[in-house]
Protein backbone atom coordinates (compact mmCIF):
# COMPACT_ATOMS: atom_id res chain seq x y z
CA UNK A 1 0.00 0.00 0.00
CA UNK A 2 1.39 3.56 -1.29
CA UNK A 3 2.31 5.66 1.78
CA UNK A 4 4.42 8.66 2.75
CA UNK A 5 5.35 10.69 5.88
CA UNK A 6 4.70 14.25 6.68
CA UNK A 7 7.38 15.83 8.73
CA UNK A 8 8.88 19.32 9.78
CA UNK A 9 12.55 19.50 10.42
CA UNK A 10 14.98 22.15 10.34
CA UNK A 11 18.49 21.59 9.16
CA UNK A 12 20.85 22.58 12.61
CA UNK A 13 23.81 23.48 10.54
CA UNK A 14 22.06 25.86 8.26
CA UNK A 15 20.63 27.53 11.35
CA UNK A 16 24.58 27.58 13.04
CA UNK A 17 25.62 29.27 9.84
CA UNK A 18 23.11 31.51 9.85
CA UNK A 19 23.84 32.31 13.26
CA UNK A 20 27.49 33.02 12.25
CA UNK A 21 27.23 35.26 9.60
CA UNK A 22 24.62 37.40 11.59
CA UNK A 23 27.02 37.79 14.53
CA UNK A 24 29.74 38.73 11.81
CA UNK A 25 27.30 41.37 10.17
CA UNK A 26 26.69 42.59 13.69
CA UNK A 27 30.35 42.66 14.65
CA UNK A 28 30.74 45.07 11.45
CA UNK A 29 27.94 47.43 11.01
CA UNK A 30 28.19 51.08 12.04
CA UNK A 31 25.06 51.23 14.43
CA UNK A 32 26.04 48.25 16.33
CA UNK A 33 29.59 49.40 17.70
CA UNK A 34 30.09 49.85 21.32
CA UNK A 35 26.89 47.96 22.00
CA UNK A 36 26.32 44.86 24.13
CA UNK A 37 24.74 42.28 21.84
CA UNK A 38 25.37 39.09 21.99
CA UNK A 39 23.42 35.98 20.28
CA UNK A 40 24.03 32.55 21.69
CA UNK A 41 22.44 29.64 20.65
CA UNK A 42 21.34 26.55 23.65
CA UNK A 43 19.66 23.36 22.14
CA UNK A 44 16.94 24.61 19.95
CA UNK A 45 16.62 28.23 21.35
CA UNK A 46 18.35 31.05 19.93
CA UNK A 47 19.04 34.35 22.98
CA UNK A 48 19.26 37.61 21.64
CA UNK A 49 20.75 40.01 24.21
CA UNK A 50 21.36 43.65 23.21
CA UNK A 51 20.94 47.59 24.48
CA UNK A 52 17.14 47.90 24.00
CA UNK A 53 14.21 46.94 22.08
CA UNK A 54 15.01 48.30 18.99
CA UNK A 55 18.73 46.54 18.73
CA UNK A 56 16.57 43.51 19.29
CA UNK A 57 14.48 43.48 16.56
CA UNK A 58 17.52 44.87 14.09
CA UNK A 59 19.46 41.28 15.40
CA UNK A 60 16.28 39.65 14.71
CA UNK A 61 15.54 41.13 10.94
CA UNK A 62 19.54 40.78 10.54
CA UNK A 63 19.12 36.64 11.40
CA UNK A 64 15.77 36.49 9.70
CA UNK A 65 17.35 37.55 6.35
CA UNK A 66 20.23 35.04 7.36
CA UNK A 67 17.90 32.06 7.52
CA UNK A 68 15.61 32.82 4.44
CA UNK A 69 19.30 33.02 2.67
CA UNK A 70 20.05 29.63 3.74
CA UNK A 71 16.87 28.03 3.04
CA UNK A 72 15.41 27.95 6.81
CA UNK A 73 11.56 28.72 6.72
CA UNK A 74 10.57 31.04 8.86
CA UNK A 75 7.49 29.31 9.99
CA UNK A 76 9.40 27.52 12.00
CA UNK A 77 10.49 30.14 14.51
CA UNK A 78 8.26 30.86 17.41
CA UNK A 79 9.34 33.71 18.86
CA UNK A 80 9.19 34.79 22.50
CA UNK A 81 8.09 38.42 24.29
CA UNK A 82 11.29 41.37 24.33
CA UNK A 83 12.59 41.32 28.28
CA UNK A 84 14.28 43.58 30.06
CA UNK A 85 17.84 42.38 31.14
CA UNK A 86 20.25 42.88 34.28
CA UNK A 87 21.73 45.93 33.17
CA UNK A 88 19.66 47.71 31.44
CA UNK A 89 19.51 44.79 28.59
CA UNK A 90 16.65 43.57 26.60
CA UNK A 91 16.64 40.13 25.51
CA UNK A 92 14.58 37.64 23.47
CA UNK A 93 14.74 33.95 23.04
CA UNK A 94 13.82 32.33 19.49
CA UNK A 95 12.39 29.18 19.69
CA UNK A 96 13.59 26.88 16.81
CA UNK A 97 10.57 24.12 16.07
CA UNK A 98 11.47 20.77 15.11
CA UNK A 99 8.81 17.88 14.27
CA UNK A 100 5.14 18.52 14.73
CA UNK A 101 3.57 18.46 18.24
CA UNK A 102 0.26 16.71 18.98
CA UNK A 103 -2.04 19.06 18.61
CA UNK A 104 -0.39 20.01 14.95
CA UNK A 105 -0.34 16.37 13.61
CA UNK A 106 -4.40 15.88 15.10
CA UNK A 107 -4.73 18.99 13.08
CA UNK A 108 -3.52 17.29 9.99
CA UNK A 109 -5.15 14.25 10.70
CA UNK A 110 -8.69 16.20 11.00
CA UNK A 111 -7.84 17.94 7.39
CA UNK A 112 -7.50 14.73 5.69
CA UNK A 113 -10.35 13.14 7.05
CA UNK A 114 -12.83 16.07 6.41
CA UNK A 115 -11.05 15.94 2.63
CA UNK A 116 -13.41 12.68 2.17
CA UNK A 117 -10.07 11.50 0.45
CA UNK A 118 -9.53 7.25 0.53
CA UNK A 119 -6.35 7.75 2.78
CA UNK A 120 -6.07 7.49 6.28
CA UNK A 121 -3.68 9.18 8.59
CA UNK A 122 -1.97 8.34 11.40
CA UNK A 123 -0.07 9.77 13.86
CA UNK A 124 3.80 8.51 14.39
CA UNK A 125 5.38 10.69 17.67
CA UNK A 126 6.75 13.68 15.94
CA UNK A 127 5.14 13.05 11.99
CA UNK A 128 2.10 11.82 10.50
CA UNK A 129 2.13 9.40 8.09
CA UNK A 130 -0.64 8.68 5.15
CA UNK A 131 -1.36 5.64 3.13
CA UNK A 132 -3.91 4.71 0.72
CA UNK A 133 -4.84 2.32 -2.04
CA UNK A 134 -3.99 5.06 -5.30
CA UNK A 135 -1.09 7.23 -5.31
CA UNK A 136 -3.23 9.99 -7.33
CA UNK A 137 -4.97 10.08 -3.25
CA UNK A 138 -1.79 10.10 -1.74
CA UNK A 139 -0.71 13.06 -4.31
CA UNK A 140 -4.36 14.92 -3.73
CA UNK A 141 -3.44 14.42 -0.14
CA UNK A 142 -0.18 16.55 -0.31
CA UNK A 143 -1.77 18.81 -2.61
CA UNK A 144 -4.35 19.84 0.32
CA UNK A 145 -2.15 20.46 2.88
CA UNK A 146 0.60 22.31 0.96
CA UNK A 147 -2.76 24.88 0.56
CA UNK A 148 -3.15 24.81 3.92
CA UNK A 149 -1.50 27.47 6.32
CA UNK A 150 -0.58 24.93 9.81
CA UNK A 151 1.90 27.46 10.84
CA UNK A 152 5.33 25.06 10.41
CA UNK A 153 6.96 24.30 7.57
CA UNK A 154 5.86 20.86 6.10
CA UNK A 155 7.91 18.02 4.50
CA UNK A 156 6.58 15.19 2.43
CA UNK A 157 9.28 12.26 2.67
CA UNK A 158 9.41 8.27 2.30
CA UNK A 159 6.79 8.39 -0.75
CA UNK A 160 6.59 4.43 -1.01
CA UNK A 161 4.67 2.81 -3.88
Amino acid sequence: MPSFDIVSKVDPQEVDNALNQTRKEIGQRYDFKGTKTEIREEESAIHIVSDDEFKVKAVVDVLQSKLVRRGVSLQALVYGKIEPAAGGLAKQTVTVQQGIDTDKARQIVKLVKDSKLRVQAQIQADQVRISGKKRDDLQAAIQLLKAQDLGLPLQFVNFRD
